[in-house]
C-alpha cells in the first residue's frame, strides 16, 4: 500500500512539473537584481549582461523627495553622486550619458530601478543631471552606451572591458536563452519576416546564453526610428550595437 502512495505521489509531482509554463530561468539560481519584477502590472527581466547595450531615449531626474531612501541595489540613494535608475540593465553597469540637444555627457553607475513613466528609459541623480544642463529643462533626448559592469576602487571607475563605441551595425535583441535549440527555433521563425537575423552567443558568470537579434541598420537614426516601430510587435526588445 505504501508503495502505491509512494508512486501515486511521484506521478502527480511529474504531471504537475509539466503543466507549468516554462520560465527563461530559475529565479531560485539568480541574484535578487537579476529577477524579473513587477510593477504597475507589467512584468519586467533585468538584462543577465549589458555587453553592447545602446539606446537613444529620454531621460528624467529625481532629487530632494528620494534623497537619503534606499535604491533598489539596496544601497542608500544619494542625489549628489553620480548614479541613475534603468528599468534592465545590471545593477552597477557604468553607462556613458549624451544630452542629445546639447552635447554635454557624464557617467553614471546604475543602483536602481526606474523610471515607470512611459516614454522615459533613465532617470539620473540630481548631480548627473546638472552636469548634463537639464535641470531646468527636466526631461531631454540623451544617448545611452554601456561602457561596462565595473566597480568603484577608491576614487576611480575600474572597468571589466571598455567597449569601441564606434559601432557599424545595429540590431533588436528580441530574446536571450541558455538553450540553443529555442534560439534556433525563434531565428527561424523571425527569418520569414526579416531579411537579416542572427544568434549571438556569450557567457555570463560562467553560463552560455544565446541572443536572438534582428538586424536594422548601420545607421543609428534609421536603426533607432525602425527599434520604436518594432517594438509594438517585441515589447521587450532592445535597441544593441556591434
Amino acid at each position: 500500500m505504501a508503495k502505491r502512495i509512494i508512486i501515486l505521489l511521484s506521478v502527480l509531482l511529474l504531471l504537475n512539473a509539466c503543466a507549468r509554463p516554462p520560465r527563461p530561468y530559475k529565479t531560485s539560481a539568480v541574484p535578487g537584481w537579476l529577477k524579473p519584477y513587477k510593477v504597475n502590472g507589467k512584468v519586467y527581466y533585468p538584462l543577465p549582461s549589458a555587453q553592447g547595450y545602446t539606446e537613444v531615449c529620454y531621460a528624467s531626474w529625481y532629487g530632494p523627495g528620494f534623497h537619503g531612501k534606499l535604491a533598489a541595489s539596496g544601497e542608500v540613494y544619494n542625489m549628489y553622486d553620480y548614479t541613475a535608475a534603468h528599468r534592465i540593465l545590471p545593477m552597477g553597469t557604468y553607462v556613458l550619458v549624451k544630452n542629445l540637444e546639447n552635447g554635454k555627457e557624464v557617467v553614471v553607475r546604475i543602483n536602481d530601478r526606474g523610471p515607470f513613466v512611459k516614454g522615459r528609459c533613465i532617470d539620473l541623480s540630481y548631480a548627473a543631471a546638472k552636469a548634463l544642463g537639464m535641470i531646468g529643462k527636466g526631461v531631454v533626448k540623451v544617448r545611452l552606451i554601456a561602457l561596462g559592469e565595473g566597480k568603484k576602487v577608491k576614487n576611480y571607475i575600474v572597468y571589466n572591458r571598455l567597449p569601441n563605441i564606434r559601432y557599424n551595425e545595429f540590431y533588436l535583441q528580441v530574446g536571450a536563452f541558455k538553450i540553443y535549440k529555442n534560439a534556433l527555433s525563434l531565428k527561424l521563425k523571425l527569418e520569414r519576416s526579416f531579411p537579416k537575423v542572427r544568434i549571438e552567443p556569450y557567457r555570463k558568470d560562467g553560463e552560455l546564453f544565446y541572443r536572438v537579434q534582428i538586424y536594422l541598420s548601420n545607421d543609428l537614426k534609421k536603426a533607432y526610428a525602425m527599434a520604436e516601430r518594432l517594438k509594438t510587435l517585441f515589447p521587450q526588445g532592445f535597441l544593441v550595437a556591434k
